[in-house]
């Protein structure tokens, strides 16, 4: 961003549009060396590098963030709640329509839900599929649940991420 800025600086000046009749400030070498800078500066995913650093890292001891929020410590509105789960905003939100569905049961990660939260599970979903409706989400919707290092968990509390407003791309990841 930076030297796409710095490189459409530098063609006003040389085309004159800031140069006000005066000698321009920067050659067209030096406007050659910014654009093959440009060029060589690797496009960097940052949400995505954040998130697999803490994924990498590995479950944190202690409280998750979504703990807190269910236990009031952080505020959260809620789009949805009932006395299973919860539904709200992502903070960080990937596409215009994204929301994350939390059970009020701390289970960590899908892979380690037991048989017996069969019912819990499926709440969820269908927890997911009622919010997304409300949320306008008629033309589609992706649901994503990240398990483990691997698959880019960062928060370790089971948790339904649901994002639309837009198309889609495939392979997602």
């Amino acid at each position: 961003m930076l030297f796409q800025n710095a490189k459409m600086l530098a063609l006003r000046i040389i085309s004159g549009s800031l140069a006000h009749k005066t000698r321009p400030l920067v050659s067209h070498n030096l406007l050659s060396v910014i654009t093959n800078q440009a060029a060589a500066v690797p496009k960097i995913p940052w949400r995505t590098m954040s998130e697999e650093a803490k994924a990498q890292a590995g479950r944190p001891e202690g409280p998750t963030i979504f703990s807190k929020i269910l236990d009031g410590s952080i505020p959260a509105t809620f789009i949805h709640q009932d006395d299973q789960c919860v539904a709200f905003k992502d903070v960080s939100p990937q596409a215009p329509v994204h929301f994350l569905v939390i059970p009020r049961k701390p289970i960590a990660m899908i892979e380690e839900a037991e048989d017996s939260d069969a019912a819990l599970l499926g709440h969820l979903m269908l927890v997911a599929r009622k919010v997304a409706k409300e949320q306008g989400l008629e033309k589609g919707y992706r649901i994503v649940i990240n398990n483990g290092v691997e698959g880019a968990q960062s928060v370790y509390h089971l948790h339904i991420h649901v994002m639309g407003g837009r198309q889609m791309s495939w392979p997602p990841g």
